[in-house]
């Protein structure tokens, strides 16, 4: 006769698998607890808040004529390319390259990231000639302004790949800098098309100084705040031409 041990019952197997697939998840959060965000600590969409000193706002930075002294009117941050040394921003922002220095990460008066002069701007044939909106993005190369040779932008911040092409109604998170304000902002929401050409997005308080801000999707870069109206009239309504094949080919061309 042959003696068969005797199996548990299912709901005990499982119950046991349950508490051994609980016990390796806690392992794991309190192993990765740090890196985990926390439930609930974004801010809810289209509210406009002081963005976080974080890895993402660290490549987004304030446009200065000359220097931190003159005030920031522009925002611009940091794509990748070969080169490790182009910033991505609204075309209508460097009409003046020669001067204008950008400061990654600025926050209340301090660059913690140096001060990086541009140094070459690409911007499509239709800006050039007639300021056309749907033509409003531009990338430069940046070069540390002590003129140090050994550093590049990306190799300090990091940065954003670029992503086109996006649908309608992708949601994005634009991080800029009012004029009026020493700090970036974030604001998050669905967007939505205002034409076949141009994007736009509810968000309060992105005031001037806020033209050249990234709209990233998904931590990628997908247009930045300008276009329709040089972004907007009005600090809740804001603007971004969509990139296409011809803000494609413009990246391609300044990252080498």
């Amino acid at each position: 006769m042959i003696t068969r041990t005797p199996t548990r019952p299912a709901g005990r197997r499982r119950a046991r698998r349950a508490a051994r697939i609980l016990l390796a998840l806690t392992s794991m959060t309190a192993l990765l607890g740090l890196d985990l965000p926390e439930a609930g600590a974004l801010p809810p969409l289209g509210v406009t808040v002081r963005a976080d000193a974080d890895a993402a706002s660290a490549r987004v930075g304030a446009l200065f004529a000359g220097g931190t002294d003159g005030g920031h009117f522009c925002t611009a941050s940091v794509v990748r390319s070969a080169g490790r040394d182009v910033i991505a921003t609204a075309a209508h922002c460097l009409g003046s390259p020669d001067t204008t220095v950008f400061a990654p990460g600025y926050r209340d008066g301090e660059a913690p990231y140096g001060l990086w002069r541009v140094t070459g701007v690409f911007t499509d044939p239709a800006w050039a000639e007639g300021e056309d909106p749907d033509a409003d993005i531009a990338f430069a190369t940046v070069a540390p302004e002590d003129g140090a040779r050994t550093r590049n932008v990306e190799n300090v911040v990091g940065g954003f790949p670029v992503a086109a092409g996006q649908p309608a109604d992708v949601t994005v998170t634009v991080v800029g800098y009012p004029s009026s304000e020493e700090a970036p902002l974030r604001c998050s929401n669905a967007t939505g098309l205002f034409s076949s050409t141009q994007r736009r997005i509810d968000c309060p308080d992105l005031s001037g100084g806020t033209s050249g801000s990234p709209w990233l999707a998904g931590g990628a870069l997908a247009g930045v705040l300008g276009g329709h109206e040089g972004g907007g009239t009005v600090p809740d309504v804001s603007y971004s031409a969509v990139m296409g094949a011809a803000a494609l080919e413009l990246y391609r061309r300044a990252a080498g």
